[in-house]
């Protein structure tokens, strides 16, 4: 049987816009996650993490409580972080973003990634369906890593708040991407997170 990872960005942080390293969701961000939880109704979960930050435990615990048979759990390895630093063949136009990041914090991603991908990618037997409530650059490390993807590419992957991407592992095969940021649970004014000409 195969086993799916389900990967979720958190819903629209309040005030994000204004540069808070974390908070609660905004309005707009909850009616997100409910929406969300919505489409999942009908997956068999066998597990669900996300990470310890607030906007992504919201999100977490609105889709449980709709789900009832979910119990999400915080997990350190699907923090918000920065997996890898600027490559050689990195474009110059990424200088800016990579510049206001420290050696320190890129150490630190690319340790907690090779764990969560060791964690999540291993192949479990049997009929599994894992949900992961996470961060934008996190899911784009899991895309990047099953595409086989150079490391800095995953700066060029984006997701939207609740957006939906799913990976399956048939056995004996590698890592399938399904689908990537599948908004189609989400009206076209609720869909936030990626730059505007990305949203229609």
């Amino acid at each position: 049987m195969p086993h799916y990872l389900y990967l979720v960005r958190h819903g629209e942080q309040q005030d994000a816009e204004h540069g808070m390293p974390d908070g609660p969701l905004s309005p707009r961000g909850t009616r997100q996650a409910m929406l969300l939880a919505e489409r999942l109704g009908g997956v068999p979960f066998t597990g669900a993490w996300h990470s310890p930050l607030q906007r992504a435990a919201e999100t977490a615990r609105i889709i449980a409580e709709r789900l009832p048979s979910l119990t999400p759990e915080p997990s350190a390895l699907l923090f918000d972080c920065i997996p890898s630093g600027k490559a050689p063949e990195t474009p110059s136009a990424y200088d800016p973003f990579f510049g206001s990041v420290t050696e320190a914090d890129i150490d630190a991603g690319r340790a907690q990634m090779a764990d969560a991908t060791a964690e999540f990618l291993q192949f479990r037997p049997g009929d599994h369906h894992d949900l992961l409530i996470t961060h934008n650059f996190v899911i784009a490390w899991f895309v990047r890593e099953v595409l086989g993807a150079p490391e800095w590419r995953w700066v060029t992957i984006n997701q939207a708040n609740c957006g939906l991407t799913v990976l399956q592992q048939k056995p004996g095969r590698p890592w399938t991407l399904v689908t990537h940021n599948d908004l189609g649970h989400l009206p076209f004014e609720l869909r936030t997170g990626l730059p505007d000409q990305l949203l229609v």
